[in-house]
């Protein structure tokens, strides 16, 4: 690190007072070894592992490293683990505050220090999806000679954010989102550990599902909510920071939901059922209440595409389209801001049309083909592109559609073991009326019968 003066000050007085340091800084890890998931990015040989200097060196060195993923899982967390561990040169710049000028200065020094006395230089940079691409370009010469050897982190999709000629000469890390176990071993450790609470205090299990849920993966929101939640059960002389003193000191009712349990399933078949029932209010309750649990937004966009087909269907073809883009989004986003366009989704459906004709249409065909009632592929239906194809009679008799008036042909489709079996009913709900009319316009065609036209 090469720290300013007002920043040496800062950590002489961290170190001289420890306790008036927030709990998440005293708890960042010192070390790989102490770092709290990501396991899949600190095997032995990995990119992180090989910048604190272990592993090979020279021309097999370590390459430039982009971290993506959400807040608080451990992004400037590994970042400090390096500036710690390695013997190299290491210089902290954040998008947000720093521009070319701040760039071009570092990337100086980083070629004096390796002219001058052979010290390597790590770059983090934090937010770089905040640069425009002018001053991403700036990175471009440094990263491609090493002249240093840069670790940038982002919250956004670097392919969408990040210029592609600065990827290309970096490896992509995807950090994973923390899991409960992940929280619930670093909230021990805080409670115990004598850089955090030292035992001052003990947390209930119902207390700590409490922090679990409102931590939605994000370590720092864990840890800052378990500071306040000591602070106030000390300031009441209390041992235990009990579930309303938590409550109180986060300003955060406790959702009396398990997302392993019953209640994971009731509450997301509550939803959907809402949704079919065209109840928006009682869908958004609902939907709420997922959020609040911390429930993978993921999950939820995965259950209102099967709404979208299921209860919706053709009534309103757009509504799988809705619910698709959602699920694109949320992927992209993640929270808060995919509580809103989740919601959109939710709305959308709630309110739209309903049918579950596809649903059971599909259902019945395969009612019927597990009851074995499959038959051969009529012939003229068959593949006729082989050599000897014909000689089996293989497509004879097959009228193209396109050439006939309305682009439909008389002919026979199913196997005779299904031949007329109807399996769309189609409603007469929203759009689905339209298609109602076709099929049987269609299938009057395909009967051979003139009223159909």
């Amino acid at each position: 690190m090469e720290p300013d003066l007002f920043t040496a000050a800062a950590e002489d007085r961290q170190e001289k007072d420890p306790a008036g340091s927030p709990l998440a800084v005293r708890m960042r890890p010192r070390t790989l070894d102490e770092v709290v998931g990501q396991q899949h990015l600190l095997k032995p040989g990995s990119p992180l592992r090989r910048l604190v200097g272990e592993g090979a060196g020279g021309p097999a060195g370590p390459s430039s490293v982009f971290l993506w993923g959400p807040p608080g899982i451990g992004k400037t967390t590994l970042a400090y683990v390096v500036s710690q561990a390695t013997n190299k040169r290491f210089v902290e710049l954040s998008a947000i505050t720093a521009g070319v000028k701040e760039v071009r200065a570092v990337i100086d020094g980083a070629r004096r220090a390796s002219g001058g006395y052979g010290k390597e230089t790590v770059l983090f940079l934090d937010e770089i999806h905040r640069f425009s691409k002018a001053q991403q370009d700036s990175l471009l010469p440094a990263v491609e000679n090493r002249w240093v050897t840069l670790i940038a982190a982002t919250t956004e999709n670097p392919y969408f954010s990040v210029i592609s000629p600065l990827l290309s000469r970096s490896l992509l890390l995807t950090l994973e989102p923390l899991t409960d176990d992940d929280l619930r071993g670093l909230l021990r450790r805080a409670l115990t550990d004598e850089r955090g609470l030292g035992g001052a205090v003990t947390l209930p299990e119902d207390s700590e599902a409490h922090l679990l849920r409102i931590a939605g993966g994000d370590a720092r929101r864990a840890l800052t909510a378990l500071e306040a939640g000591a602070g106030s059960a000390l300031a009441k002389r209390e041992q235990e920071i009990t579930l309303q003193t938590l409550e109180e000191a986060v300003d955060r009712a406790a959702v009396k939901y398990d997302r392993a349990g019953d209640q994971h399933y009731d509450v997301a078949s509550a939803l959907i059922k809402s949704i079919r029932g065209s109840d928006v209010d009682a869908a958004l309750h609902y939907l709420a209440r997922m959020i609040e649990a911390g429930e993978d937004p993921r999950f939820i966009a995965r259950r209102l595409m099967i709404s979208a087909s299921e209860d919706i269907g053709l009534a309103d073809p757009t509504a799988l389209q809705t619910a698709v883009a959602a699920a694109q989004a949320v992927a992209l986003i993640g929270f808060p801001e995919a509580r809103i366009t989740l919601s959109q989704a939710t709305i959308a459906l709630a309110l739209a049309p309903k049918s579950n004709a596809a649903y059971l249409a599909i259902d019945a065909a395969l009612a019927d083909v597990r009851a074995g009632k499959a038959g051969p592929v009529p012939a003229h239906l068959r593949d006729s592109h082989y050599k000897g194809a014909q000689k089996l009679g293989h497509g004879q008799g097959y009228q193209y559609p396109h050439d006939l008036p309305g682009g439909i042909a008389a002919q026979q489709y199913a196997p005779d073991a299904v031949h007329g079996t109807r399996y769309y009913t189609p409603t007469r709900h929203g759009t689905e009326a339209r298609y109602a009319d076709v099929a049987e316009r269609v299938r009057a065609r395909l009967r051979g019968e003139s009223g159909g036209d």
